[in-house]
Order: C-alpha cells, then sequence, then structure tokens
C-alpha cells in the first residue's frame, strides 16, 4: 500500500522523534512515511510549498499537494490513527490561532523540556523503509 501521507519533523528534537516512534508503532496500515525537515526530501517539501527552510518549530503533514502545519496537522494526523486518538479530531472545531496557542509554546520550548540530539534520527534498517530517501 503507498502511504497516503508524509511527516516531516525536527529530526534533532528528542519530543518530535518520541512523537515518530510513537506514530510507527500505530501505523499499521502503513498510512505514514516520514522524513526530518532538515533532510534533502524534507527541504524539497518545505520549498514546493513555499515555506520556511530554516524554521524547524512545526511539523507539516503532507498529503498529494495539500499540507498541513501545527495543531492542524496533528488532529488530521490523529484522524488517522486507529482507536480512540481519533476523537482528538473533535478539536478542530476550535479556531486555529486558538488551538496554535498551546502548539505555538511547545515548539519554541521543546528544546528546553525534551532536549535535542546533535544528528537526525537514522531509522533501523527493518523501520527504513517508513523513511524518506
Amino acid at each position: 500500500m503507498k502511504p497516503e501521507y508524509i511527516i516531516l519533523f525536527d529530526g534533532v528534537c528528542n519530543f518530535c522523534n518520541s512523537t515518530i516512534n510513537f506514530l510507527i508503532d500505530r501505523d499499521k496500515e502503513n498510512k505514514f512515511k516520514f522524513g526530518a525537515l532538515q533532510s534533502d526530501a524534507g527541504q524539497y517539501y518545505l520549498k514546493k510549498f513555499g515555506l520556511n527552510t530554516d524554521d524547524f518549530d512545526t511539523f507539516v503533514l503532507v498529503n498529494g499537494d495539500k499540507f498541513y502545519t501545527k495543531s492542524t496537522a496533528a488532529l488530521k494526523i490523529s484522524k488517522e490513527l486507529p482507536g480512540l486518538y481519533k476523537l482528538l479530531y473533535a478539536f478542530i472545531i476550535i479556531p486555529p490561532p486558538l488551538r496554535n496557542l498551546v502548539y505555538d509554546f511547545i515548539a519554541k520550548n521543546r528544546y528546553k523540556i525534551f532536549g535535542k540530539t546533535d544528528s537526525c534520527r537514522m531509522p533501523t534498517p527493518e523501520l527504513k523503509a517508513k523513511f524518506l530517501n
């Protein structure tokens, strides 16, 4: 099955990497492919959609020719997860500026709160297929 979604994330952020691990563990239908914003593939998509190629304070969900960022991306991803995680999508009714207040606070402080690594995540050989080349 071809992945329906591409998730681009900050490859040196511990919180972001934990989130990607969480998603991989629940992506039994292989709906998602992943890539670091700092990677060549990540930079390609940022340029394609006219997004800042130096700002890694958000993650990006790509679905065909559409893209989503911040809380909208997170909620759209939750809608594709199994079980009760789908219920989180109900928060989409909250206007994005209000939803993004919390998102922006976490994004701006993620390194202080969760730390960061010196390099982008390197997937194990069995997980490599889930990542963009």
